[in-house]
């Protein structure tokens, strides 16, 4: 049996992956590895029986690789298990710069009272549409 700590937060379904061998402690001092994702490790006191840390992200810049490697403890990192995370963000990012979705959501905000909301939504998104196809469409 193995035992790992979570010094971040990490999600179940990457939790659960783990066999019947694994089991999680709450106390760093029972932990066979560590597993991190930003908290700092520099100043931790490690104990012995710490045998891997693992970073759950790219890099390992928050764990202190050469104290480690003097203790035998192997360090690793997950490079790209966050690429659907970044792809996620970069689509909402692009969305956000081809659109005024944020004036658009401050606009339903400031107008949610009013009962004819869905009418003076209709006139308020035409010239909106009008002017993205005009401006970055018709222009290119």
């Amino acid at each position: 049996m193995y035992q790992y700590h979570c010094l971040n937060p990490i999600a179940a379904k990457g939790l659960d992956l783990f066999g019947e061998d694994y089991k999680k402690t709450e106390t760093l001092y029972e932990a066979d590895a560590v597993l991190v994702r930003s908290a700092k490790m520099h100043d931790m006191e490690l104990p012995e029986g710490v045998k891997a840390i693992a970073r759950a992200g790219a890099g390992v810049n928050n764990i202190p690789v050469m104290d480690c490697a003097e203790k035998g403890i192997v360090v690793f990192n997950t490079p790209g298990a966050n690429a659907n995370a970044v792809k996620e963000q970069v689509i909402a990012a692009m969305l956000l710069a081809s659109r005024d979705l944020i004036g658009g959501n401050k606009w339903v905000a400031d107008n949610a009272e009013d009962p004819d909301i869905a009418k003076a939504t209709e006139k308020a998104s035409v010239p909106s549409v009008v002017s993205f196809w005009t401006s970055n469409l018709l222009s290119s």
